[in-house]
């Protein structure tokens, strides 16, 4: 009888173990742990915890504007809406023109005015995408063309955070031309060809579609000569002789896409005027890519040797070629021959 109750009580005391074992709380350092967790069949096994990373987004640097920094820009050409374009009356278009920055400002807060002509409720501001120096940037405008038929102009300016108009070469101001209706010039471009070793070239046979410009010839014209007004020199006549060998060469470098003042066929400028009738005392030859005629005008009247062939008191006649080829890496192609007999 005693060894049995000795057996019970053992028994008992076993269970009580098990049970603290099992169930009782574990004391840590802290107290004790008050979740139950659930053995599984490998044993549990507590998850590792997993650090979220503290990640700092990189700050984008700051652009530093230079003391005493210098603001220049050129317009390298129209991108939509090109000079004499015909418009419907009343109808919505977007002016769009590239720029380069070749200040030293950053144009940080730069904006595009409307200063003067035909508003066609173009807004009186609009920002333009900040820009870094030697950067492009095309700078748009929504506007709409009037009712009436005419043709109609009108001026803008780049402008910085005070107020101040960025110049464009010689100009401050730059401009949309529209033809509404059958009134005003022809639109552009005003005709095209397919040539075969142009007039005036001996480019040995050169084949590609071109477009030309009559407006964009007379616009170089007439600033060629305005500037020599400027000069106190007197207006160069064109002559037909120089045009065709310009004309000939803008189109072999519109075709060959390069600029280049000698041929695709190795021919100079003076083997070109010379092939196109005209016999020379004096020749000279001035070429630009990529822009249109204001563009050329800035590009030549900012280079010594472009300028100095313009203001020569040497010439007496000039012949202006254009040739416009979109498959091109420059687009716009402008040759000016200058010459005397």
């Amino acid at each position: 009888m005693f060894k049995k109750l000795i057996l019970l009580v053992t028994l008992f005391l076993a269970s009580c173990i098990s049970l603290e074992v099992e169930g009782a709380p574990t004391p840590t350092q802290s107290g004790f742990v008050t979740a139950t967790l659930a053995p599984t069949k490998s044993g549990y096994v507590p998850p590792t915890p997993t650090a979220t990373p503290d990640v700092t987004p990189t700050p984008t640097p700051a652009v530093t504007i230079p003391p005493n920094c210098t603001n220049s820009a050129v317009l390298v050409r129209d991108v939509t809406i090109r000079d004499g374009t015909r418009i419907n009356p009343g109808e919505k278009f977007t002016k769009t023109w590239e720029f380069i920055n070749n200040g030293t400002c950053p144009w940080i807060g730069y904006v595009l005015k409307f200063a003067s002509g035909d508003q066609m409720n173009a807004p009186l501001s609009a920002p333009i995408a900040d820009t870094l120096p030697k950067e492009s940037v095309q700078v748009s405008v929504e506007l709409t063309a009037p009712t009436a038929n005419g043709s109609y102009t009108g001026y803008f300016t780049l402008n910085d955070p005070n107020g101040k108009d960025v110049p464009i070469g010689i100009e401050k101001t730059f401009w949309v031309k529209i033809t509404v209706g059958s009134g005003g010039t022809s639109p552009q471009p005003t005709s095209s060809g397919s040539v075969n070793t142009p007039s005036g070239s001996t480019s040995g046979g050169v084949n590609c579609n071109y477009s030309q410009n009559a407006g964009y010839v007379n616009q170089i014209a007439s600033m060629i000569n305005e500037e020599r007004a400027n000069a106190g020199l007197p207006a160069l006549t064109i002559n037909s002789l120089l045009a065709g060998a310009a004309q000939g060469h803008a189109a072999d470098m519109a075709c060959s896409n390069r600029i280049s003042h000698t041929g695709s066929d190795g021919s100079s400028a003076y083997a070109r005027i010379l092939a196109s009738g005209y016999v020379p005392s004096y020749a000279e030859e001035i070429i630009y890519g990529r822009g249109g005629p204001q563009a050329a005008m800035t590009w030549w009247m900012n280079d010594q040797i472009h300028h100095d062939a313009i203001l020569s008191a040497k010439s007496t006649g000039m012949g202006v070629g254009y040739a416009y080829y979109s498959n091109g890496s420059y687009g716009d192609f402008f040759v000016v021959t200058f010459g005397s007999p």
